[in-house]
């Protein structure tokens, strides 16, 4: 085996393998604008919706009052 077959192995698996679900995204947007802009904001709303989780979990911590939020909270930043 060559170096250059096990680079050109590494190139197959990428674009066969790895690169599957993209390449069948972009079929979905050649095929039909719909279908396009119904997987963009698919995306939107699972980032916002992650976004909107994230930040009630931050509500939650900071509202039990369990956090150190003293300005020297770790020992690097200097002594009290």
């Amino acid at each position: 085996m060559s170096w250059k077959g096990f680079f050109e192995g590494i190139q197959e698996f990428a674009e066969e393998v790895a690169f599957a679900p993209y390449n069948a995204l972009r079929s979905i947007e050649l095929e039909s604008w719909w279908g396009a802009n119904v997987v963009s904001w698919l995306f939107l709303i699972s980032g916002f919706v992650a976004f909107i989780y994230w930040m009630w979990q931050l509500a939650k911590v900071n509202a039990s009052g369990s956090e150190d939020r003293s300005q020297i909270s770790h020992s690097y930043l200097g002594e009290n």
